[in-house]
């Protein structure tokens, strides 16, 4: 992979992974709720999940899936059914939150947490489905796979934990403007997004967009 290949894909990159999406938000929320320390678990479960997808497509999943309806299909419904029932549970959850602290001794569920954001992310068919079409534009065919798939796997983990922290910052300096009643406001905007990326997904067509 030459330097101005991998200059381009790290701005292509860059542009796809900050435009909000379903791990950016549950980032801020957990932010929000929790700490960035805390999201930190959410973060790890997303990135996972990321290098599973590039995994895929390296190996050529990608093509598998794009090509059977069927599979598509499931992935696609769980993954919005999954996007729903989290954007439900903030649009119901308590606005009375409180707010961490160095002294707390309460800690959420690091593995809960992870879960979450893992699952999210790889129940995202668009996401193997634009990885697969976006990846293969910058590897050269001739060259060793592993290597070049590997530094895209770095590039791409490296953007998406960035990003991620910057939206879980977002949500924890939001969670301390924003408190008292101010707090259902914004469990109810982070929900009513997810939901809308939710109903979003279930119309998704492949070759729409």
């Amino acid at each position: 992979m030459s330097t101005a290949t991998l200059l381009l894909f790290v701005l292509a990159s860059a542009i796809a992974i900050v435009t909000p999406g379903p791990t950016t938000l549950l980032a801020m929320s957990n932010g929000s709720r929790h700490g960035v320390r805390a999201a930190g678990w959410g973060m790890a479960g997303a990135v996972l999940a990321d290098l599973i997808l590039i995994g895929a497509v390296a190996s050529g999943l990608g093509v598998v899936l794009a090509a059977s309806e069927i599979a598509f299909q499931i992935i696609k419904w769980v993954g919005a059914a999954y996007l729903a029932y989290l954007g439900w549970k903030m649009l119901r959850s308590d606005a009375a939150l409180v707010l961490p602290s160095a002294t707390s001794t309460a800690r959420p569920a690091s593995l809960a947490l992870g879960m979450r954001s893992f699952l999210v992310a790889l129940t995202n068919p668009k996401a193997l489905l634009f990885m697969s079409a976006f990846l293969p534009q910058f590897i050269d065919p001739q060259a060793p796979l592993l290597i070049q798939y590997a530094i895209v796997a770095a590039v791409m983990a490296t953007i998406n934990t960035l990003t991620m922290v910057v939206y879980a910052m977002l949500g924890a300096q939001l969670v301390r403007a924003f408190q008292g009643s101010g707090l259902r406001w914004l469990n109810r905007v982070c929900g009513s997004l997810m939901m809308g990326l939710a109903a979003t997904l279930a119309l998704y067509r492949r070759g729409a967009g």
